[in-house]
């Protein structure tokens, strides 16, 4: 596992679907000494992060429309995204006394809860048929929570690990890095910001301005990788807001900052004040390795965060090993 993976060639550490125990996922974090003693050192943390700066690595110096490999697991994908985009102009929000929560998306949450298994049944081999009532459980965990009608990093994280376990039963393989952090996942930040427009979520545990977003935080990284050796966009561009607009289509981070202008009024400098300090970072490699080491510390350590995600036999609990990562030779 590492932030710099030239030369390598990542992949999930294999199983055997005939012989492996597939689980419904399950809490496993139940206090915040856990996160230290438990939650980080497990199998889990290792390989999230590992794939997490394997697709930084995919994306790095492409534009969101460059050419990629696309296999038919990746354009079924975005068929599964594409669908739960329709719903939402079946499941109108209704009209209600409260600004913040509109009811209906308990309606749009129930329709995927009770579809996911077979959204992604059809979108896969049928070899992988076992796995599919443990991996589905990420994808309904991926878009919010129905009890509090809310929305962010915890939810955003759960459907790295949906794409992870992908990965980890080998309906994705190496090829398949870049299409998924150019093509997937940015249908997906484009769906959720959907979601969240049309039904009003609440930001699930929200720092305002001391964090990047009040939803989300990978596009930020997987952004500012795309960006790398940009000869013109540097860090300090992207206060520029025309630019963004000029840009917003052909990189994650320019789009990140163009939804924040559509959504917020002010001086930027106050409503996103990191966001405004990290534009005066010299590179964007250092942008880059600083939300890295940002998103373990402000994200994946905090209990509010993980004490609400899910273990099974693909994302496990069990202490970490050296060879539990997702970057191999």
């Amino acid at each position: 596992m590492a932030s710099s993976l030239k030369g390598v060639k990542p992949k999930a550490p294999e199983i055997e679907l005939l012989a492996h125990s597939f689980v419904v996922p399950k809490k496993q974090i139940f206090s915040p000494a856990e996160i230290s003693t438990k939650w980080e050192k497990s199998e889990a943390y290792q390989e999230l992060i590992g794939f997490i700066c394997a697709v930084n690595e995919a994306v790095k110096n492409m534009k969101l429309t460059d050419a990629c490999y696309m296999s038919q697991v990746t354009v079924n994908l975005l068929k599964i995204l594409e669908t739960m985009e329709n719903w939402i102009a079946e499941i109108p929000p209704v009209t209600q006394p409260q600004r913040f929560g509109n009811k209906a998306y308990r309606d749009w949450f129930q329709r995927l809860h009770d579809q996911a298994e077979k959204l992604i049944q059809d979108a896969l081999d049928e070899k992988f048929s076992c796995a599919v009532a443990e991996i589905s459980v990420y994808l309904s965990e991926s878009v919010g929570n129905p009890t509090r009608i809310d929305y962010g990093t915890g939810h955003e994280f759960a459907f790295v690990a949906f794409l992870y376990c992908l990965f980890k039963i080998g309906a994705c393989d190496q090829n398949d890095l870049a299409a998924i952090g150019l093509r997937v996942f940015t249908k997906y930040i484009e769906v959720m910001r959907k979601v969240q427009m049309t039904y009003n979520l609440e930001p699930a545990g929200s720092q305002g301005v001391w964090n990047l977003d009040d939803y989300q935080f990978i596009p930020f990284i997987w952004g500012s990788s795309q960006l790398t050796d940009h000869a013109h966009i540097k860090p300090r561009s992207f206060l520029n807001e025309e630019l963004c607009t000029a840009f917003s289509k052909d990189y994650m981070f320019l789009g990140c900052i163009q939804y924040i202008l559509k959504v917020k009024h002010g001086p930027f400098a106050e409503h996103s004040n990191q966001l405004f300090n990290i534009s005066g970072v010299p590179s964007w490699s250092k942008v880059n390795s600083g939300l890295i080491k940002m998103y373990k510390a402000e994200v994946l350590s905090k209990y509010p965060v993980i004490q609400h995600f899910l273990f099974g036999s693909l994302l496990r609990i069990n202490a970490a090993t050296a060879t539990d990562t997702f970057v191999s030779e």
